[in-house]
């Protein structure tokens, strides 16, 4: 009897209760897409699932996590604590899993990827990749996206990121979706009236179409001021002054400003898939799981 209720006891402890992961990960991807309906998709789900995983969820705690409304899903005090916890869990267990799993494997992997998505996002995925797997070599090559597909269609790449524009999906595993924003200089006078300085990447660049074709939409005058295949490039350029450019909204520096859909057209949303080679090396195959991972709980940016 005694056994019995210290074992009640312990069971009974906040201190010795467990989140469930897959909780965790619903949770954080509701807080990075701010939709149920989204995050359903993203789980294939459906959204009550996801709907009774958040109920479960805020129980376990015993605080509410999330406000909703018809638009848009918003974080609690509480939700944004356990948000930043939630990211490192995740990625602390699916490290722990790799490595146990397979901490022999050897092999290379070839990647390709655009500049900017590279330089904001991969760092902490490769970084994580490169720590559970020492014996698998990394060869990411930076390029455009039509010349990423076009390589990638040569054989070059096991793995290629592209940006795509969401009407014409044709091929690879959407993994991302972010709206697209116009950047300049905080100093930088913006007019209708002005013809538009433009800084982008040579022709063939996903940005720098769909920047040209909103505008002109729009009946906007613009020129290319800048071109530069670069981003570090561009970035510098624009900070100078030159002109605006275009960046997913999540990889705009905190020096620069992005301007409202009120002064120019809206840009609506990037799309971001993956397209994988077949038949694909088990090297491949884990860095194709890490990095699917990673968007699903916004981790890209965890180092």
């Amino acid at each position: 009897m005694t056994c019995e209720i210290e074992l009640s006891r312990i069971t009974n402890d906040p201190r010795m209760q467990c989140l469930d992961p897959d909780l965790l990960r619903a949770f954080v991807i509701i807080a990075d897409t701010r939709s149920f309906t989204r995050a359903a998709e993203r789980l294939l789900r459906t959204q009550p699932a996801i709907s009774l995983q958040m109920k479960r969820l805020e129980e376990a705690v015993g605080r509410s996590l999330l406000k909703r409304n018809p638009r848009l899903v918003r974080l609690t005090p509480a939700g944004e604590v356990l948000l930043d916890y939630a990211r490192r869990i995740l990625a602390l267990n699916d490290d722990l899993l790799a490595r146990v799993k397979e901490p022999d494997l050897v092999g290379t992997v070839r990647l390709g990827t655009p500049e900017d998505f590279a330089t904001m996002h991969l760092s902490g995925v490769l970084s994580r990749f490169s720590q559970a797997y020492p014996g698998v070599a990394l060869e990411v090559t930076c390029d455009l996206t039509l010349n990423l597909i076009e390589r990638y269609r040569q054989g070059s790449f096991d793995l290629a990121l592209i940006m795509r524009e969401p009407s014409l999906a044709n091929g690879g595993t959407r993994v991302w979706r972010e709206p697209l924003v116009w950047v300049t200089a905080t100093n930088m006078p913006l007019s209708k009236e002005n013809v538009l300085p433009l800084v982008v990447a040579p022709a063939p660049c996903v940005y720098r179409r769909r920047a040209i074709g909103v505008l002109d939409k729009a009946g906007i005058a613009w020129r290319i001021a800048y071109t530069c295949s670069s981003l570090a490039g561009s970035l510098a350029a624009v900070r100078a002054g030159l002109g605006t450019t275009v960046l997913p909204r999540g990889m705009v520096p905190g020096d620069l400003q992005m301007i409202d859909s009120e002064t120019l057209p809206d840009l609506k949303e990037a799309e971001f898939a993956l397209l994988v080679g077949q038949p694909l090396s088990p090297p491949a195959e884990r860095l194709q799981s890490q990095i699917t991972r990673a968007l699903e709980i916004g981790g890209f940016d965890q180092n």
